[in-house]
């Protein structure tokens, strides 16, 4: 076994080598192994050098203590908001990152219990195998605090049945493990008391053979039934309700639905949208439903953009005073600029969706020559 790692206590990413295997581990538990600068330099790094290694077959990604990843590093954007484009190099490191963690070339396993949400759910759903147990806690609920679906989920929650994806983004509601599964999000479930288990039995496989190792999760899993309480027996309705023109029209139709009786599943959701920043959910649903007529890669280089403006708070502050109210001050009372839908206008939402000049563009490349091109070193912003 090779450790590469000096320090456990302070490492934020563990990484062991073991025969054919790499097992990268995300080491922050006390801060819900949030995705830092440092995290993301460390993951890009080791997943290159892995796919040029023909001793790496198989690449296992799991989280330290009781959380998979909580997501971005949200004081790091907070604290930075007096300084333009102070985040700018770990976005674009990030969503270049993502770019190659859905493209990666070897066996892929994220073995995923705990949190799983936002950007540390990028870690997992793209995964050639993603297992998830009944601790397993899935959401994205950036549009809430005036942020967006990032990091390639406008790409994949776009692709998910009917608008499940629209309610997803918009609400930030909360996926449990076997509901991922049956969503498409995951591709295993297993009990907790066997995930350890079942990643002794991989490391011991010592192959990254798709078919050996989905067969070897396959025999830890377990067949999911999803209750008649989950939101996914509410589709028909989810689909009336999210398929509407506008995020107004949406918040009707959840509305008319919240009346009706038996339907007391959509109350606390109405109330939730009417809670979340207006302009996180305009910007969050037109990018959702541009993502389901482009690929990965031009949606995240339409996330690229839609975060740099947002940081750079080109319609609105909103980002910053959500992570203020959710975070900082944790008053959970955002004063959202602009406070209504209506007064976030369609020509204003447009701004954060133009293209950069194409120096200044993220740069991911679909050519399998150049793959590992259009690193931030390399990129205009390293070099202005």
């Amino acid at each position: 076994m090779a450790q590469e790692t000096v320090n456990l206590e302070q490492e934020v990413v563990l990484v062991e080598e073991l025969g054919n295997a790499r097992v990268v581990t995300l080491n922050n538990p006390k801060q819900l192994n949030v995705i830092s600068p440092k995290v993301v330099v460390l993951l890009a790094a080791n997943l290159e050098k892995w796919e040029e290694d023909e001793k790496a077959k198989l690449v296992i990604i799991k989280g330290a203590g009781r959380a998979f990843s909580a997501g971005g590093d949200l004081k790091t954007f907070y604290n930075g908001r007096n300084s333009k484009d102070s985040c700018l190099e770990v976005v674009y490191r990030m969503y270049w990152l993502c770019n190659h963690i859905h493209t990666y070339k070897k066996t892929t396993v994220a073995l995923v219990h705990g949190i799983s949400m936002g950007g540390g759910a990028s870690l997992m759903a793209p995964m050639k195998f993603s297992v998830v147990t009944e601790k397993t806690v899935f959401s994205t609920p950036e549009a809430s605090i005036g942020f967006h679906t990032d990091c390639g989920f406008s790409y994949m929650l776009s692709r998910l049945p009917g608008r499940l994806g629209e309610y997803l983004g918009l609400t930030g509601a909360r996926l449990n493990g076997k509901e991922l599964v049956a969503a498409g999000l995951a591709t295993h479930f297993v009990p907790l008391e066997k995930l350890s288990e079942l990643e002794k039995h991989l490391l011991s496989l010592n192959t990254g053979d798709e078919d050996a190792v989905g067969s070897a999760i396959k025999e830890f899993s377990t067949d999911v039934q999803i209750g008649e309480e989950s939101i996914l027996k509410k589709q028909s309705i989810i689909d009336e309700c999210f398929s509407k023109d506008s995020v107004a029209d949406i918040i009707s139709s959840v509305e008319t639905e919240a009346g009706k009786e038996g339907n007391g599943w959509i109350v606390p959701v109405l109330k939730g949208l009417k809670r979340s920043s207006p302009t996180g959910l305009k910007i969050t649903l037109r990018s959702i439903r541009e993502g389901r007529k482009q690929t990965l890669s031009e949606c995240l280089k339409k996330e690229f953009r839609i975060t740099i403006n947002t940081l750079r708070a080109r319609i609105s502050g909103d980002v910053y005073e959500g992570i203020r109210a959710l975070t900082i001050d944790k008053d959970n009372s955002p004063k959202w600029d602009p406070s209504t839908l209506e007064d976030v206008e369609d020509e204003r939402v447009n701004l954060v969706f133009e293209p950069f000049e194409e120096d200044f563009e993220l740069k991911v490349s679909e050519n399998e020559q150049d793959r590992w091109d259009g690193k931030y070193e390399d990129s205009a912003y390293c070099h202005q």
